[in-house]
């Protein structure tokens, strides 16, 4: 699933591409929104939020899509050929006299009324990549179910937004917590900030990473690394799914660096 920089890049580059400019046509391929019809409005901004994306529409309206796992946005010159997938995929196209935005596989697009985003977004807590980001209500968001394994915490939009499995396997591993620490016995500051800094050092590069190196095969410390051995230490590391179905997520660990206190 795309997480929060993935997001984040996403809207730039739509932000870019459409923001400020009169939309010429519009289609929707969903159901609920067939009818609907923004040409001869501008599109005012596109943000992201957390994991959504906001793309605002004068006259009060924004369009809220959310990629989950397979979604994606894709940006065309007029005239040119669409390749991010076959054509029954497409939910969504917006023109304007430059571009053409295509949105593929998105499970969430609707419209709402911009002064009524939090009726979709509203749930989420502080965003890590927020300028006004919020941290101390971020660690009390965490710190209010202590009980609870710090790899459910970190994951949960509710508590702060913008982390995946990426970022939240790699945060464990270099705080050295095992995922199934409670968020009792961590210190919900560093996993905060550390998370924040990750998410915004990949802001500006297409691939995720958490070694320092951007390279294949170097990326990560044991994200999608089970059976290999540990940059650390070389102990083989370990995966499991944890949390309850149907948010139960692949975790990655090193059983050596991040020991079961």
């Amino acid at each position: 699933m795309p997480e929060g920089d993935t997001v984040w890049r996403a809207c730039k580059r739509l932000n870019e591409a459409l923001g400020g400019r009169e939309l010429t046509r519009t289609d929707f391929r969903v159901p609920s929104l067939a009818t609907a019809d923004l040409s001869g409005r501008s599109m005012t901004e596109v943000v992201a939020r957390g994991k959504h994306l906001l793309m605002r529409v004068s006259d009060g309206l924004t369009i809220h899509s959310h990629l989950r796992m397979d979604g994606s946005w894709h940006l065309y010159r007029p005239g040119e050929s669409w390749k991010g997938g076959p054509e029954f995929q497409i939910r969504v196209v917006l023109e304007t006299a430059d571009w053409v935005a295509v949105g593929y596989r998105l499970p969430v697009l609707e419209l709402v009324e911009t002064e009524k985003e939090d009726t979709v977004v509203g749930h989420l807590g502080p965003d890590l990549l927020s300028p006004d980001f919020d941290r101390s209500l971020a660690i009390a968001n965490l710190a209010a179910e202590p009980e609870r394994t710090i790899s459910e915490a970190l994951l949960d939009q509710r508590n702060l937004a913008g982390i995946g499995n990426f970022y939240r396997t790699e945060v464990c591993f270099l705080l050295g917590l095992h995922p199934w620490r409670s968020v009792s016995s961590v210190d919900l500051g560093a996993a905060v900030d550390l998370s924040r800094r990750l998410l915004k050092s990949n802001l500006r590069r297409a691939a995720q990473v958490a070694t320092g190196v951007d390279r294949p095969g170097q990326r990560t410390w044991v994200f999608e690394r089970a059976g290999k051995q540990c940059r650390r230490c070389g102990t083989t590391i370990l995966t499991a799914h944890i949390g309850e179905p149907p948010q139960d997520r692949v975790s990655y660990w090193c059983p050596t660096c991040q020991p079961d206190l």
